[in-house]
């Protein structure tokens, strides 16, 4: 039967407390009888395990492990029990023993510890001894170090004192001192010395007035300079005065990379040679590879010199110009096009320019650093005397250039040792003396700065000796400074005139080693200074045009006396303006001979220093100075009264107000008495000379002008040196020719030949291949010693400067004079073939033809020197005219039974001369010169083809007959033989010396005139002036009410239009005027037209910003302002009195509006078409007023007629009298009418022009616009003899 426990278990179970019981159930005590039960019948019972029972329920399966546990107690305990009593009595016995061992152990520990205490005692008396011993050396070793310290350093200590105290003033003006040094590198780089010392000053009180800190003799070197970074700059080649050192020092302290203005390439040369050792890189932009190098440069950290930069840089470099990098995963970089590239910290960056006066524009000035580092004259003096010494006294020069070495690496060394003591006294901590490897140092350091300060005290006494001697040659290199300044300011001129400092430098060695030599050093440097200012002035004067050439005379003698202080600023500069002033308060006493301008003139010059009572002294001997004025060498003549003993440019002032037309000989004297004959006698065109200075790498350069070809010359020359034929190449640059150009010379330079370049002007774009190809591929190492390379060229802004400066510059400009252009033509080809000249059928026509063809050429080239009134434009007549002429002339002779003259006149004078002309007045002028030639009265013997009886034509006869002839005639002709009156040659005279004093003041800085007053004050003064003397503007609305537009008053439009165009002027005038007061106060920026405003005003000229809306005037800017307000007041009358009796016709703007007002209020009265109406001219017997208006037509004034002179008597026009270049006609009737009733009879056409310049744009109706219209003048001799004289009515004069 199966026991059934289940009733009593749930009972079990159910008990609450039946967990607890089972945790405290007493496993010692089990009774025997239940223990052996569960053995028997559980424990190996299939059924009663864990792991069976767990899977019927896991509080059953606790229950049987809880059971299998005890079972296990149980049996366990039963076994360990009697083990636990023996283990029990044992311990008893052990504690018994122990007790007995402790006893033994105390005592001997307290044998030990008495031990103990001894040992110790004996150890500390032991250490007490050891560091008693260590003290006493300690002791002795601080004594011997303190000793060296105390005589290392104690010499410093005054010398640290001082320093301690200095430092402690200079920080204390560091506030100031860096405000200002930050300014000067941010805004002054562009400027020059003066102008920077200038705005530093006033920064300067700036920061006094608001109380800031800073030096009183502030300095940019001493502020942000580092002398030994100073000295190792300067023996890179930096020049050694303080303008180049403040320029060394903005570079290196700029934020933005510099663009260095560096036309004598100094700065060039410093940086090439301060940044070699650090492998610079030199590109230009024409450089094929540039980027490749900037890129490598920017990623190695490498410095590049963009050398040569125009006006504009290339967009590719902006990144690097604005320093635009980026950072990723924590490195820089920088896009570059499309590349990006790591950017280095160590990457420099200098541009440098060969422009003189680059404008560059905002956008690129604010990306770069402007520095000017055109050479300072005290730099040039410093480089010049060290030349000049190396040259005369080498041994002293080469220990200075040692010393110099030794006394930087010296003062290099002191520096880093006084750092390197510094920095161990900074660096020790606690007690100095305890550190024996820094007494060592310090004491070896100062004896090693003992040694070179005695070193640097025994070269700087040495140094000073070796000085003494050098500046013994101070006066060279003063004078030569001079000279190469007045040279550098010629390219104001033109701007072909530009000469390297290279190129200066080498002519100075050379009249150093060939000047005359002398053991007195005043005579040495006498020879010296004379060989090299002659040497200077010849090389100079072949490349200048004969125009110019008298300038650079002039600019020498003035530089050189200025130099020794020997000129008054404000004399010189009235001499080449005349002073500016508006009106002239005091009248003219004697008007009768001498003209309003030059009263004007001696007034202002009796303000002049020197000149005092010049007026006065006129009015009271006028008798005496008429004397002066009359002279036909005035500038012979003595001058009346004290001012007899006048001299040099005071004596010149009186004279250009008087006689202006002298100043030219005058000059040619002054220039004579002060530097000596040779500086007036220009040196004759020698090419082989020019050719033996030239060398394979030095381009030649023909500087063209208008008539002049060289070529013939040059191919002449290549022949007699066996350089002809195919040895010569030659091209004429245009579109395309560029590359075959290149080619040729890539040739020539292997094979040694010459190239020639024929007008290099018209390939601007292909000019910097050009320079590139003159740079990179004629170079010595590759070109043949034969090879040349000749370019001809006329001015141009565009030619490369660099080939400009390196090149051999030349000018041959066709010969002065008739005879010498006569000449000239005879010997140059065709004519001077023997059988050309004798290849025609009818000989002696052709001769007699030939002369006069010759005769007619010589006449249309000289007449240019007359300006307007030989030819209303200048125009380029050459020998290609000529010889096509003279091979037409022998074509028809030769063809033609007849000589047909009418064919010949068309050609020559329609065709080949005539095809030039663009006035249809010039080309009447020319028809009427060569109707004196083409003409059958040529056919007779001794024809002569001028007034007098000097020119004619030769009888038939050889070839030589002919030259002889010529060289027989006088060397200047008289203006009669060009068709002209006596009178033209002072014409010429005064625009030769207007063309003198204006190229002179091209060159000058602007300056102000009188009474030492700042240009600034000058003008301020001026612009009030003329702003108190305008009117207010014409209201039109009142004159429209008073004068409204009607049919039969065409006047009425006429003066409204003329209001609106001088309104517009006086705004321009006006609003220019005040924007410059307060341009010059800092109110308003400074732009580049008011600026141009500002310099035109300081020299007395009208500015172009008014001319650009002005009527044209060739008047200075004071009777310009005359003349203005002289209109406005016309006008002003016509308004509030109604129309005038007499017209003002020069008050109009726009004269030709004036004229059809007249014909069309006549058209409309008496209805007849407008263009079937034509003026016939009455001239009156009246000079300025009518009674009344005339029935039709106008009664018109202000006329003046150029050329010839109107009879009052007989009531023609009649020869000009002596002087008087000018003659006011009286009032002229326009009388309108049926142009074709007009009978033309016994009259000349003459021209009327608004001014003296006569030329002006062509319009439309084939007329310059400078013409007005052509009066009919009466007169008794044919029309063709004042057509030659130039005859011309003029609205206004020059003055």
């Amino acid at each position: 039967m199966i026991e059934d426990y289940w009733g009593v278990s749930r009972k079990v179970l159910g008990d609450l407390k039946f967990l607890e019981s089972l945790k405290t159930y007493d496993k010692d005590n089990i009774p025997l009888i239940i223990m052996k039960r569960i053995r028997e019948r559980f424990i190996d019972h299939p059924d009663f395990q864990p792991a069976v029972i767990k899977n019927v329920s896991s509080a059953c399966e606790g229950l049987c492990k809880w059971v299998r546990a005890m079972e296990v107690y149980d049996r366990v305990t039963k076994v360990v029990a009697p083990k636990r009593e023996r283990l029990k009595e044992a311990e008893g016995k052990l504690d018994i023993q122990m007790q007995k061992l402790n006893l033994k152990r105390a005592e001997l520990k307290l044998v030990e510890d008495r031990l103990q205490a001894l040992n110790d005692e004996f150890e500390e008396m032991n250490i007490k001894k050891m560091t008693l011993e260590e003290n006493i050396d300690i002791c002795s070793q601080k004594l011997i170090r303190a000793e060296k310290l105390i005589s290392g350093l104690g010499g410093e200590k005054d010398r640290w004192t001082e320093a301690a105290r200095q430092l402690g003033i200079r920080y204390t003006n560091l506030t100031g001192d860096v405000l200002v040094s930050a300014g000067t590198v941010a805004y002054l780089g562009a400027f020059t010395v003066d102008y920077r010392a200038k705005c530093q000053n006033q920064w300067l009180a700036q920061c006094s007035k608001r109380v800031i800190p800073g030096s009183s003799d502030f300095s940019l070197s001493n502020t942000l300079g580092d002398p030994i970074k100073t000295r190792a700059w300067q023996m890179a080649g930096l020049p050694v005065d303080s303008f180049s050192i403040d320029n060394g020092i903005i570079v290196s302290n700029s934020r933005r990379w510099a663009l260095m203005i560096d036309p004598q390439g100094q700065a060039n040369k410093w940086i090439k040679n301060m940044e070699k050792v650090n492998k610079l890189s030199v590109i230009k932009f024409s450089d094929s590879n540039y980027v490749r190098t900037l890129e490598n440069a920017l990623q190695f950290g490498t410095p590049v010199l963009l050398e040569n930069v125009g006006a504009e840089l290339d967009a590719f470099i902006e990144p690097i110009l604005l320093k635009s990098t980026f950072r990723q995963q924590g490195v820089e970089y920088m896009r570059l096009g499309e590349n990006i590239i790591e950017y280095s910290k160590d990457f420099k960056l200098y541009i440098t320019t060969r422009l003189r006066n680059p404008h560059y524009l905002p956008e690129v000035a604010v990306k770069v650093c402007l520095l000017n580092f055109m050479i300072t004259p005290l730099g040039l003096q410093d480089q010049l005397l060290g030349i000049v010494a190396a040259k005369e006294k080498p041994e002293l020069e080469e220990k200075k250039n040692k010393l110099i070495v030794e006394s930087a690496k010296n003062k290099k060394q002191l520096k880093e040792i006084e750092d390197k003591i510094l920095e161990i006294l900074s660096l020790s901590e606690g007690n100095i003396l305890e550190d024996e490897t820094a007494i060592n140092v310090l004491s070896s350091s100062k004896e090693l700065s003992e040694e070179i300060s005695e070193k640097q005290e025994i070269a700087s006494v040495t140094e000073t000796q070796i000085d003494q001697t050098r500046m013994g040659y101070k006066p060279v290199a003063v004078h030569s400074a001079t000279v190469f300044f007045c040279i550098s300011d010629l390219a104001n001129i033109e701007p072909m005139y530009q000469y390297s400092l290279t190129w200066f430098i080498n002519l100075y060695m050379q009249s150093l080693v060939h000047s005359k030599k002398s053991d007195q050093l005043d005579l040495r440097i006498e020879y010296i200074i004379e060989y090299f200012t002659l040497s200077i002035y010849n090389n100079i004067c072949r490349s200048l045009f004969e125009k110019d050439k008298l300038v650079f005379s002039l600019l020498l003698t003035i530089g050189i006396l200025k130099e020794k202080k020997l000129i008054n600023e404000e004399i010189w500069y009235f001499l080449l303006t005349g002073g500016v002033a508006l009106d002239n308060p005091f009248p003219n006493p004697v008007s009768e001979w001498l003209s309003e301008k030059a009263w004007a003139e001696v007034v202002r010059a009796s303000s002049l220093s020197g000149l005092n009572g010049l007026m006065e002294h006129l009015e009271e001997n006028a008798d005496k100075w008429k004397l002066i004025y009359d002279s036909a060498y005035p500038h012979e003549e003595k001058f009346p009264g004290i001012w007899k003993f006048l001299q040099g440019l005071e004596r010149m002032v009186i004279l250009r107000c008087l006689r202006p037309d002298k100043m030219i000989p005058a000059t040619r004297e002054f220039i004579a008495e002060h530097m000596g004959n040779v500086y007036i006698e220009t040196p004759t065109f020698d090419l082989q000379g020019s050719y033996n200075d030239s060398s394979c790498c030095t381009p030649l350069i023909f500087v063209l002008s208008p008539g002049a070809d060289p070529m013939a010359g040059l191919l002449k020359f290549a022949e007699d040196l066996d350089m002809g034929g195919t040895k010569t190449q030659i091209i004429s640059l245009g579109q395309g020719q560029g590359p075959i150009a290149a080619k040729m010379i890539n040739i020539a330079i292997k094979e040694g030949t010459w190239v020639v370049l024929q007008n290099c002007h018209l390939a601007t774009s292909w000019m910097p291949a050009l320079e590139k190809i003159c740079e990179e591929v004629i170079v010595p190492e590759n070109t043949n010693v034969s090879f040349r390379l000749w370019l001809t060229s006329y001015p141009s802004e565009k030619f490369p400067v660099s080939i400009l400066q390196n090149g051999i510059k030349m000018t041959n400009e066709p010969p002065k004079g008739l005879r010498a252009n006569l000449l000239r033509s005879y010997l140059n080809d065709p004519i001077s073939d023997p059988v050309f000249f004798q290849s025609c059928t009818k000989a002696e026509m052709w001769q007699k033809l030939l002369f006069g063809l010759c005769f007619f050429h010589a006449i249309v080239q000289e007449r240019r020197n007359f300006g307007p009134l030989g030819w209303n434009i200048p125009y380029e007549f050459n020998e290609s005219d000529l010889r096509i002429s003279v091979r037409q002339v022998q074509m028809f002779l030769n063809d033609y039974k007849d000589v047909p003259f009418d064919a010949l006149t068309y050609l020559t004078g329609e065709c080949n001369y005539g095809g030039r002309v663009t006035d249809d007045k010039d080309r009447r002028l020319l028809l009427s010169l060569l109707s004196t030639f083409y003409c059958k009265d040529i056919e007779q013997d001794h024809y002569y083809v001028a007034p007098g009886d000097i020119y004619y034509i030769p009888p038939h006869g050889s070839y030589q007959s002919y030259i002889e002839y010529l060289r027989n005639l006088p060397i200047t002709a008289h203006p009669g033989v060009f068709g002209l009156h006596e009178n033209a040659d002072i014409t010429k005279d005064n625009q030769e010396t207007n063309q003198l004093f204006e190229g002179v003041l091209l060159t000058l800085p602007r300056q102000a005139g009188a009474s030492g007053k700042s240009p600034q004050e000058v003008i301020e003064e001026l612009t009030q002036d003329i702003l108190c003397k305008l009117p207010k503007d014409f209201d039109l609305e009142v004159v429209m009410k008073l004068y409204p537009v009607v049919y039969e008053e065409s006047m009425n439009t006429v003066l409204r239009q003329e209001l609106i165009r001088f309104n517009r002027l006086t705004k321009v005038i006006r609003k220019s005027l005040i924007s410059l007061v307060r341009a010059i106060k800092g109110q308003v920026l400074m732009s580049s037209e008011l600026e141009d405003v500002f310099n035109s005003m300081l020299i007395g000229k009208v500015p172009a910003m008014w001319m650009a809306k002005s009527y044209p005037s060739l008047k200075p800017l004071g009777g310009y302002v005359a003349d203005l307000l002289a209109r406005l007041t016309f006008f002003q009358d016509w308004i509030s009195g109604g129309p005038p009796v007499v017209f003002w016709i020069s008050g109009f703007y726009f004269t030709q509006s004036f004229l059809t007002g007249v014909s069309q209020n006549y058209a409309r009265k008496y209805t007849i078409p407008i263009d079937h109406i034509g003026f016939e001219f009455e001239v009156t017997t009246q000079e300025a007023t009518m009674e009344s208006s005339p029935e039709d037509g106008a009664y018109i004034k202000g006329l003046f007629l150029e050329g010839a002179r109107w009879d009052r008597s007989t009531q023609q026009i009649e020869e000009s009298l002596p002087k008087i270049l000018y003659d006011p006609l009286p009032i002229i009737w326009l009388k309108p009418g049926k142009s074709a009733a007009f009978l033309h009879q016994d009259i000349y056409e003459c021209p009327v022009y608004k001014t003296s310049a006569r030329r002006g744009v062509l319009s439309t109706t084939g007329h310059s616009t400078n013409y007005v219209l052509s009066i009919e003048l009466p007169t008794d001799r044919p029309q063709k003899h004042w057509i030659n004289r130039g005859v011309a009515s003029l609205c206004q004069l020059d003055n």
